[in-house]
């Protein structure tokens, strides 16, 4: 049996974090259906199983990248991997306050992880939530939150077992009060959606800290229970200890809606990263509020997480470019049905391809050839919840995957597998550089069948070489011998071929190797901050070698690597 941890360490928050995606990914679809403030999107447990999956993959990353091998990596850097984690990930109006209070807990953390940095973590993150809604409204998860970090702070001499099992048990109490204190989900017979979410998120706390889950519901394990809410209408108590409606419908809202608000809201869903400056924010806030609805804003340091309801979606765009530099942008469009708020659902295409992108100029080219794109920024590879969703999006009976890097494989392959189970038939092409997907989406043919499709897309990946050039950060060992920090590393079909001492001559020395098996056409991306006269000048070297070799050049905006090269 694992030794059980006196204090948070970075072992702690690791299966913290792993137990609370098992929790949320349970409870995710009873979540989703007790949505009842006011918007019936039905999305809630969905949002926060995608944070949480975020927030557990960049703490997985730490560990990877941890090099001694025999020790942990520092706590410090655990809680705020998960804390950026979330941040960059954050789904949704619950995943966005979600973010926040994982940000205020690491904040604190970082500093120790004993009993007494755990009562002011918990008070940290409820305030740091608060304040990142525009208009907070009681008997939502800003509730639950206070709640566990009031009852975290009773009794100043326990220990951190003691004081996490008071935090999820004054959690569980505040849920079970929610329906009072917001008539909407008294009506509906339900808890806070939202607030569910944390108390799962927190069980998980006490299961990595105690080794032991806790008990849940009115009888653990035994499914559901009768149990009387809002004057002794009887509603389903799951295991995970709150009342379900009858019949569910999926609806989910912000927190800072009128509690009677039963007629349409605003139009659209705005979400982005913003990388703007504290002050900038501030005015960001102001605008956006007059704007719409549903305002949250969370993040600091530079990076910050804007969600949004607004009408208007260009202008809430608009204020974010004003602001600084706003990214990954996602705007969901809302109509007005029944008195409720849902989401447009057209008849879905018969195919469609998702491909996996590094950089916006790529996504741009992608998408002007019907591809449905995710752009997989340096040191953010997309989470499997996040291919899911682009699959969903693509909105098609037959979609074609595309994840264009050998190290998503996996996550690609579990993103496959999770649309299966929704009904979408989804092939997997094993492209393993995004010079692959451009050649395997150039002879995709949607009119054709499926199966003879995905052969000719994967025959034109297979027969793409990739290489790329990257900036070697340390003195290591290669298979082209030693580098030195800062020498150019010439990458083919994934290992070093070529070490040397700047870009044009390591990217033609890569060409030569490449075309010296024969070739037909180049394929050149561009990085950002690389000139057009690379591009001219390397084209030139190839038409002087090889009189029968095309060349065509794309730019890939900001991507990891400053040239990526393809040979059909």
């Amino acid at each position: 049996m694992p030794q059980l941890p006196d204090d948070l360490d970075a072992v702690a928050v690791r299966t913290w974090c792993s137990l609370a995606l098992e929790a949320l990914g349970r409870e995710r679809a009873e979540i989703d259906a007790i949505n009842v403030y006011p918007i019936a999107d039905g999305d809630t447990g969905t949002n926060l199983y995608l944070t949480v999956e975020s927030a557990a993959a960049a703490v997985e990353a730490v560990f990877a990248a941890h090099e001694t091998g025999t020790t942990a990596p520092a706590t410090a850097d655990a809680v705020r991997a998960m804390a950026h984690g979330a941040l960059i990930g954050a789904r949704g109006n619950s995943g966005t306050i979600l973010a926040q209070l994982l940000r205020g807990m690491a904040g604190v953390l970082a500093d120790g992880g004993d009993a007494a940095h755990l009562r002011l973590a918990l008070t940290r993150a409820a305030a740091a939530a608060r304040q990142a809604v525009a208009h907070p409204v009681e008997g939502t998860v800003l509730t639950v939150a206070t709640a566990a970090a009031e009852a975290a702070r009773g009794g100043e001499e326990r220990e951190l077992r003691a004081v996490v099992s008071a935090a999820y048990e004054g959690a569980r109490a505040a849920l079970a009060r929610t329906p009072e204190q917001l008539a909407v989900l008294g009506r509906a017979g339900v808890v806070d959606a939202g607030g569910r979410g944390l108390v799962a998120v927190l069980g998980a706390l006490v299961e990595a800290v105690t080794g032991q889950a806790p008990v849940r519901g009115a009888r653990a394990g035994s499914g559901k229970a009768a149990a009387p809410v809002d004057g002794g209408s009887v509603v389903g108590l799951p295991v995970g200890g709150v009342p379900i409606p009858a019949g569910g419908a999926p609806v989910e809202g912000p927190l800072d809606c009128p509690e009677d608000a039963d007629g349409g809201g605003p139009a659209f869903e705005v979400i982005y990263l913003l990388e703007a400056r504290d002050e900038q924010v501030d005015r960001l806030r102001t605008r956006l509020d007059a704007l719409g609805d549903s305002l949250v804003v969370v993040g600091g340091d530079g990076l910050w997480h804007v969600h949004v309801h607004v009408d208007d979606a260009g202008a809430a765009v608009e204020a974010g470019v004003e602001a600084g530099r706003p990214y990954r942008i996602r705007i969901t469009h809302f109509a007005t049905e029944s008195g409720h708020d849902v989401r447009v659902q057209a008849e879905p295409a018969q195919r469609a391809v998702v491909v996996v992108v590094p950089g916006d100029g790529l996504a741009g080219l992608c998408a002007e050839a019907g591809a449905t794109t995710v752009i997989a920024r340096p040191g953010e590879p997309p989470a499997s919840g996040e291919l899911v969703d682009a699959i969903r999006r693509a909105h098609a009976r037959e979609v074609v995957l595309l994840p264009n890097d050998a190290a998503l494989r996996h996550t690609a392959a579990a993103a496959a597998e999770q649309a299966r189970t929704e009904g979408v038939r989804v092939a997997l092409v094993p492209t393993r550089a995004a010079v692959q997907g451009i050649a395997a989406l150039a002879v995709h043919e949607p009119d054709r069948g499926f199966d003879e499709d995905v052969v000719a897309m994967t025959a034109a990946a297979g027969a793409t070489r990739y290489a790329e050039l990257a900036v070697a950060e340390r003195q290591s060992w290669t298979m082209a011998g030693i580098c030195q920090a800062g020498d150019i590393l010439g990458l083919i079909d994934g290992d070093v071929a070529v070490i040397g001492a700047d870009v044009p001559a390591t990217a033609r020395t890569v060409l030569d190797r490449m075309l010296a098996a024969g070739g037909e056409l180049v394929t050149l991306v561009l990085g950002e901050d690389v000139p057009d006269a690379l591009a001219d000048a390397l084209a030139e070297h190839v038409r002087e070698g090889h009189l029968a070799v095309d060349t065509v050049v794309y730019r890939g905006g900001h991507q990891r690597a400053p040239l990526l090269i393809g040979v059909e």
